[in-house]
């Protein structure tokens, strides 16, 4: 979502140049020379196609609609592609500190496989929630205890401000021990 945002920004910002470009020579060419047909954009036909309209209009209805979703559009491509830091307890007041979802999913993993009887594990992290999966040779339910208490012996040493809810599974995988 944030790659989006990141190529829709700049060429909204470009569009809005060009018509603000557009505005200024005109104004500009208008002052100048007031007689002489328009320079870019063709405005006295555009103002005589739009002095008949009303707000009952279809097309102004329709146009209307179309910004309306468009806004929306981009207010949720924005809200979106917001940050997912997960926050940390701060030091001082002054001070905010955080860390990314990925780096708290990479500590966590690098924990669990660090744990004998794990064979594989993966890890997805947010601010609220942890999930674990695991692999593991012996029976799963006394892997998947041991992995959940490890996980939580780590949230208790890091500083977060808010504690995440820990969801561990663990399977049997077959393989020669």
């Amino acid at each position: 979502m944030r790659l989006l945002l990141r190529v829709l920004a700049p060429l909204f910002g470009l569009l809005v140049a060009v018509a603000g470009l557009a505005l200024v020579v005109e104004t500009v060419t208008a002052w100048v020379a007031p007689s002489s047909s328009p320079l870019v954009v063709p405005w006295p036909a555009w103002r005589t196609a739009v002095e008949g309209l009303t707000w009952q209009s279809g097309s102004v209805r329709v146009a209307a609609v179309v910004v309306g979703v468009i806004g929306l559009f981009v207010l949720l491509i924005a809200l979106l592609a917001r940050r997912h830091d997960v926050f940390l307890a701060d030091p001082v007041p002054e001070v905010t500190v955080t860390t990314s979802p990925r780096s708290l999913a990479r500590a966590v993993g690098h924990e669990v496989r660090s744990h004998d009887d794990v064979v594989s594990a993966s890890v997805v992290a947010s601010s609220s929630k942890i999930t674990v999966k695991a692999a593991t040779l012996d029976p799963a339910e006394g892997v998947r205890a041991a992995v959940r208490d490890r996980v939580e012996q780590m949230l208790v040493r890091l500083p977060l401000a808010r504690r995440p809810r820990v969801a561990v599974s663990v399977t049997t995988t077959k393989g020669v021990k």
